[in-house]
């Protein structure tokens, strides 16, 4: 039996993590990072047509009016048009943006499945992804599903999900949500087994979600008021002014850790959320000695070199990332952490 899906595609960030390449107006879902169309628009892609018993209604996209533009160009790199663009009027976190979607799904196909998604992920196994939808979509009737992908070193940048009681052979109860750990803590998850990092994709029935919102109601019934105050043009809906008034939660807090329909269905997708250029490092080709070059580059030696944008040359230097665009230059070690490059980028 076919599995209706509509697509939810999430396109926010401040565009600090891979700064100087990624900027707010352009942050890196609207860059090539890892191949030759921009991670938005392979977004859409795997998330379109039928396959595997899943079939993928024109996506709802939700963004604010920054990212219209560059949203636009994006669904036109592979040639699709989404059911709707909703243009938030401030940033109110996942929570509000899973409440919004699941109001604009229930109009355009109230049978169908929501699959919430970051438009900013790698997923390099697109066939077996679409089984792991097609996997958790019974479990997504009565219950909000999650995928946890399955660790493949200990890392500390993303946060966890220990799985509970089994309700299939693939699909779990959920026991806990744990915060980024550090790497101690993240090696014990890797060794027992039972924990997977909490990828930030959601599948539900729009009505369930809804329903759990209590006791962040709120949020909820802010959306429900700024899409009823939205205007309308074409497929774009503007929401109200009042959706600036939603508390700013994300999904988890303000849904997952509270409900008790929440489920996961771990999964191995070649899955990554690019949150650094020291894990674009970690996937992109590199040569014999080491080196990843984006555009036009050169090195010589240096342990790893990371170039975007415009030429450059790094020499004598040591497990460095260089990048270097029209926005900026940075330069620093390759295990630079992302808080510190935050600070960094949004003190210029």
């Amino acid at each position: 039996m076919t599995v209706r899906i509509v697509p939810a595609i999430m396109s926010g960030g401040a565009g600090t993590r891979l700064w100087p390449l990624s900027t707010e107006g352009q942050p890196k879902q609207f860059h090539a990072l890892m191949g030759p169309r921009t991670m938005f628009a392979d977004t859409v892609a795997r998330l379109s047509g039928d396959a595997h018993g899943v079939s993928f209604a024109p996506p709802i996209v939700l963004c604010g009016e920054g990212h219209l533009a560059p949203a636009r160009a994006a669904l036109a790199e592979v040639n699709a048009r989404a059911a709707a663009i909703v243009v938030e009027p401030a940033a109110r976190n996942t929570a509000a943006v899973a409440a919004a979607a699941a109001l604009v799904a229930q109009d355009i196909d109230a049978d169908a499945l929501v699959l919430l998604a970051p438009s900013d992920h790698v997923i390099s196994d697109v066939a077996a992804f679409h089984h792991a939808i097609a996997r958790a979509a019974p479990f997504a009737r009565d219950r909000i599903v999650t995928f946890g992908m399955t660790p493949t070193h200990p890392a500390t940048g993303y946060g966890y999900i220990k799985r509970g009681a089994p309700l299939s052979d693939r699909v779990f109860a959920i026991e806990a949500f744990k915060e980024k750990p550090d790497e101690a803590t993240a090696r014990t998850y890797l060794e027992t087994g039972d924990y997977a990092w909490n990828s930030g994709m959601f599948l539900f029935s729009p009505a369930i979600l809804l329903a759990e919102f209590e006791p962040n109601a709120a949020i909820r019934e802010t959306a429900r008021a700024a899409l009823a105050a939205a205007s309308r043009e074409n497929n774009v809906i503007r929401l109200g002014a009042i959706y600036g008034e939603a508390p700013s939660l994300p999904l988890d807090i303000a849904v997952m850790e509270r409900t008790s329909r929440a489920a996961v269905a771990p999964c191995s997708i070649g899955w990554a959320d690019v949150g650094s250029w020291a894990e674009i490092w970690r996937l992109a080709p590199r040569d014999a000695e080491g080196f990843a070059m984006l555009g036009p580059a050169a090195a010589a030696d240096t342990s790893k070199m990371e170039a975007a944008g415009v030429k450059c040359a790094a020499i004598a230097g040591d497990d460095l990332i260089v990048i270097a665009t029209p926005n900026g230059l940075l330069i620093a070690p390759r295990a630079l952490d992302r808080k510190t490059l935050k600070h960094a980028a949004q003190s210029l």
